[in-house]
């Protein structure tokens, strides 16, 4: 069985508010020539399909056509799971109208697939109950056992082991409790199946970026790595972290990583899928697939100044990336010269200035008691930001400043 392994496409999400939809159009089609190319019996889509639990509509509609393209009419698995990012009630919505083309939503780790009441020469679920499912592919052998187990937050673990387990196991970690939920799925793994786990999960020793946001206070929960499936599991797909990699070490554990980079903190990161072949029993074959589609993410440090800048834009370098620029200067940039850098067509992201001598080194106490509430305010803007005011935003300020003067009368 050859499987494709993706996650955290993060559909609707933007770059300091840039839309970058198109780019997520193209990896979807990357990915979906990909499972064609290498003609992929199951596709599984571990987490975070969206950006948001309100995803706009545009974003819903690439996610669906993308599935529907991955499943070829029925005829090759997907099954994708919510991640924290994802409202689960939301990305189960299609279910009715996905199971019929062999595509499995599940939302919540106690969500349970239907059986398949497809006709044959399509993609069949034999079996299912709360977080796993065995599915059977055309032109496969072999059939898949599948451990599904959606972003388990702390409220949706207490709910599903509140049905199992008694008052001493909710006490334990949050590790051991989603330890304890694998330990009770795998016994659904056969010696004739080829055996998967599939998760949206932080494991000790993931490699973070910026752009993994959490969505709860605190934080991300942590599993340790010896609390997954690994007796007798071919492959774990998992999805949260954005940079592809290992976990614990083994090449049949991974997280594929984010299609692509979400933040700076990923510049030059290379982004990619995994595919997988498995047979029951044996250890999985697997192979990285880098994707190239969507603009790259790079940090360019002028320490000429502005003048640097502008040679490498007439050059044009990186003509097509999204940029994050920072920029030496003596004075702080003026709203011509942030008026120049914007109008030379590349996609500067941020602009950062740094000052190569401190504002505070040029101006002593003494001086500035002495200067009006209007001239302080542009210094202090000045040394936060290396750039000049507008007059409108001083004008702002000094109106500001007014009214509160005002109230206290």
């Amino acid at each position: 069985m050859r499987i494709l392994h993706t996650s955290d496409w993060h559909l609707g999400r933007t770059l300091e508010g840039r839309d970058r939809l198109d780019e997520q159009e193209a990896f979807i089609t990357e990915i979906c020539d990909i499972a064609n190319q290498e003609k992929v019996d199951l596709v599984l889509i571990a987490g975070d399909v969206f950006d948001s639990s309100n995803p706009p509509a545009r974003a819903e509609q690439l996610f669906y056509r993308g599935i529907y393209e991955l499943s070829r009419g029925g005829r090759r698995g997907v099954i994708a799971i919510a991640g924290n990012h994802d409202n689960p009630e939301r990305l189960r919505a299609s279910d009715p109208l996905a199971e019929q083309l062999g595509i499995t939503l599940l939302g919540l780790p106690k969500d349970q697939a239907a059986i398949s009441k497809v006709g044959s020469g399509k993609v069949q679920r034999l079996a299912a109950g709360p977080g796993w499912l065995e599915v059977a592919i055309p032109g496969c052998e072999h059939n898949a056992v599948v451990i599904a187990l959606p972003y388990p937050s702390e409220q949706r673990l207490k709910e599903i082991l509140t049905e199992k387990l008694g008052e001493e196991e909710l006490q334990k970690s949050y590790s051991e409790r989603v330890g304890e939920i694998f330990r009770a799925l795998r016994a659904n793994y056969r010696r004739d199946t080829v055996n998967l786990c599939m998760s949206h999960l932080f494991i000790k020793g993931g490699k973070e970026s910026e752009s993994e946001r959490p969505i709860q206070l605190g934080g991300s929960p942590v599993v340790d790595a010896e609390m997954l499936p690994w007796e007798n599991c071919q492959y774990i797909a998992l999805g949260h972290l954005h940079r592809p990699q290992r976990v614990g070490g083994q090449e049949f554990a991974r997280y594929s990583g984010s299609p692509l980079s979400y933040s700076f903190s990923e510049a030059g990161q290379a982004k990619a899928v995994y595919l997988v072949d498995c047979l029951p029993g044996q250890k999985a074959q697997v192979e990285e697939i880098s994707l190239t589609k969507g603009r790259p993410l790079v940090r360019w440090e002028a320490k000429e100044g502005l003048s640097q800048v502008i040679k490498w834009c007439e050059e044009n370098r990186d003509k097509e990336a999204w940029i994050d620029l920072i920029i030496y200067t003596d004075e702080p940039l003026t709203n011509s010269e942030i008026k120049t850098l914007r109008d030379l067509r590349h996609n500067f992201i941020n602009i950062r200035p740094v000052m190569k001598k401190e504002l505070s080194d040029r101006f002593n106490p003494i001086n500035r008691i002495s200067l009006p509430i209007e001239k302080l305010f542009q210094e202090f803007y000045r040394k936060n930001y290396q750039a000049e005011p507008s007059a409108e935003l001083t004008r702002l300020f000094m109106e500001l400043l007014e009214v509160e003067e005002g109230g206290e009368d």
